[in-house]
This record gives C-alpha cells, sequence and structure tokens, in this order.
C-alpha cells in the first residue's frame, strides 16, 4: 500500500474553503481512479498549515494518478493561497486502528528521519515498541507510519478521540517519541497537532 501526501500552508482564513474544495470537488474524482483506496486532510487552522494524503494499492496506480491530480493540487492551493504545493510519496508500513475515527478527532504527527539502512529495524521499533504503548492513551483512535526508504525519511500518525484527548497525552507522547526514536536510532525532524477533518481512508490492517 502506498500514500501521497500534499502540504499546503494555506492562509488561515482561507482553511475552510480548502477544505470544502478537497470534500466537494476532489474527494469524489479521486476515489473513483484505478487503486485509490482513500482519502484524508488534516489542518492546523492557527498556521495554515494542511496535509492531504491519498492511499494506493500499488506504487504503480499512484504514480499513474499524479499528472492528473497535480492541477487539481495547483487549484487547490490557489483557492486556500499557499504557493506551490509540496508532495511526498510514501510506502504504507503500518498502519493500526482501535476503532474508527470520530467527529472532533485530532492528529498528531511526528516526521523523522533515520539512516536509509536500518529503515527495516526503525519499523520493527514502531511496531513492537511504540504501538503498544499508544494503545494504552486515552481517546487512542488509529496509528500508522509511512516511509520512503530511499531517503530515509518517515512520519507517525497518531488520531485520537478528541483535542482533549491529544492534549492529555502530549508529555506522555513526548517520553515515548524520546525513548523510541533513540531505539530507532532516528533524528526527529518536526511534530505537529492537527484537526482531522476528512478521514475516509479504507486500508486495512497493516501490522
Amino acid at each position: 500500500m502506498y500514500a501521497r501526501s500534499t502540504t499546503i500552508n494555506a492562509a488561515p482564513v482561507s482553511v475552510d474553503a480548502g477544505i470544502a474544495q478537497v470534500r466537494d470537488e476532489v474527494m469524489p474524482r479521486i476515489l473513483e481512479m484505478d487503486g485509490c483506496i482513500g482519502l484524508s486532510m488534516i489542518v492546523d487552522r492557527d498556521s495554515g498549515r494542511c496535509i492531504a494524503t491519498s492511499a494506493w494499492q500499488s506504487e504503480e496506480a499512484m504514480r499513474a494518478s499524479d499528472e492528473e491530480l497535480r492541477p487539481v493540487r495547483d487549484r487547490i492551493a490557489e483557492t486556500m493561497g499557499g504557493g506551490n504545493p509540496s508532495v511526498q510519496e510514501w510506502e504504507i508500513a503500518v498502519l493500526h486502528r482501535d476503532h474508527r475515527s470520530v467527529a472532533g478527532a485530532c492528529v498528531r504527527a511526528t516526521w523523522v528521519k533515520v539512516d536509509p539502512g536500518t529503515m527495516e529495524r526503525a519499523i520493527d521499533v514502531y511496531k513492537m515498541a511504540s504501538l503498544p504503548r499508544l494503545e494504552d492513551l486515552a481517546g487512542f483512535c488509529s496509528a500508522s507510519l509511512l516511509v520512503d526508504r530511499a531517503s530515509g525519511k518517515a512520519v507517525s500518525s497518531v488520531t485520537y478521540d478528541s483535542m482533549e484527548a491529544m492534549d492529555s497525552s502530549r508529555e506522555a507522547a513526548a517520553s515515548m517519541r524520546a525513548a523510541t526514536s533513540k531505539d530507532a536510532g532516528a533524528e526527529v525532524l518536526d511534530v505537529g497537532e492537527f484537526e482531522l477533518v476528512i478521514a475516509h481512508l479504507r486500508v486495512p490492517e497493516l501490522t
């Protein structure tokens, strides 16, 4: 399974217009494409940072969709006043759901970098060390790990039932992040907290 994430640094006042465009125009179109298995979108209204992620059954299906979707991405960026969108393609290494997300769900995303030669070990650390601890956090909904084996970059996204649940997990998550990144030999590049505004992924359990 593969995923393409598109990041737009939007004008905060344009975030809602961008969400509506993705939900009403882009999602129906993309879900009809061969190999597409869903779409999600997370936003930080304060900074304007918005990330839409499409999921695909194969790398070939993802790549085949790129030319058709490029002008779509540009139109959304124009709507949101965000300049050129940043695009990253990933392999979905891990996806685990405790339950489906609900209205008001939030996501904490952590971007890391490892030596590409140790990526498999980093994935194993995530599966065996991070996931069991994440499941114990109140309000935990789901977690995923997307990886780019060539560059050594990866992003973990953990979904919580509410902003309150994400807030209350912050200290425990920071402690866990420090421990597991050390075990995996990973450098933490960035951490962001977002609202989950579109949740329409049909990716199966991958653990």
